[in-house]
C-alpha cells in the first residue's frame, strides 16, 4: 500500500457573534470564530491535511468564501465531502492528527468528542484520530487570546 501524507493548517480570529464550533463540538464560550462558514477550524484543517495528502488542492478552491452557498456551513458536512472525494479517488483514511493552539477556552474536556466527530466522519475507529490542545504560552497574537490555530496531519493509503 503507498502512503501519503498531508499537511493542513487554519487560523482565525475570535470575535463572532456566533457559537465556537471546533471538531463538530460546541464549545462554551463568549465568542465565536470569524469565518465565512461556522468557522470550525478544526474540520478545515483536516479538510486541507487530507486534499493536500491527495494533491487535490484545498479548502478554499473546493469551498471558496465567494460563494455564498458555504455562507455559515457545517463544516463537517464540508469534510464529509472531502472524505467522499478521497475515497471516490480511491485512496483509504489511515488516520488523523490534530494539534488546537489557543489560550482558551480549555479544550482538554472536549477533545474526546472532537476525537469521536472526527472519527465518525471520516468513518475511522477513534484511535486513527487523535486531537490535542496546547497554548502559546501568551506568545503572538493566538498567546494574547486573539484567535486560535490549528495544525492537522492526515496518512492515506491506496491509489
Amino acid at each position: 500500500m503507498r502512503q501519503r501524507f498531508g499537511l493542513g493548517y487554519d487560523s482565525h480570529t475570535f470575535g463572532a457573534q456566533r457559537p465556537l464550533v471546533l471538531g463538530g463540538v460546541t464549545i462554551p464560550h463568549d465568542s465565536g470564530l470569524a469565518g465565512h462558514s461556522d468557522g470550525d477550524a478544526v474540520a478545515h484543517a483536516v479538510c486541507d491535511a487530507l486534499l493536500g495528502a491527495a494533491a487535490m488542492g484545498d479548502i478554499g478552491r473546493l469551498f471558496p468564501d465567494t460563494d455564498a452557498r458555504w455562507k455559515d456551513a457545517n463544516s463537517m458536512q464540508l469534510l464529509a465531502e472531502v472524505k467522499r472525494r478521497i475515497v471516490a479517488a480511491s485512496y483509504v483514511i489511515v488516520n488523523v492528527d490534530v494539534t488546537v493552539v489557543t489560550e482558551a477556552p480549555k479544550l482538554a474536556p472536549h477533545a474526546e468528542a472532537m476525537r469521536a466527530n472526527l472519527a465518525a466522519v471520516l468513518g475511522l475507529p477513534a484511535g486513527a484520530v487523535s486531537v490535542k490542545a496546547k497554548t502559546n504560552e501568551q506568545m503572538d497574537d493566538v498567546g494574547a487570546g486573539k484567535g486560535l490555530q490549528v495544525f492537522a496531519i492526515a496518512s492515506l493509503g491506496g491509489a
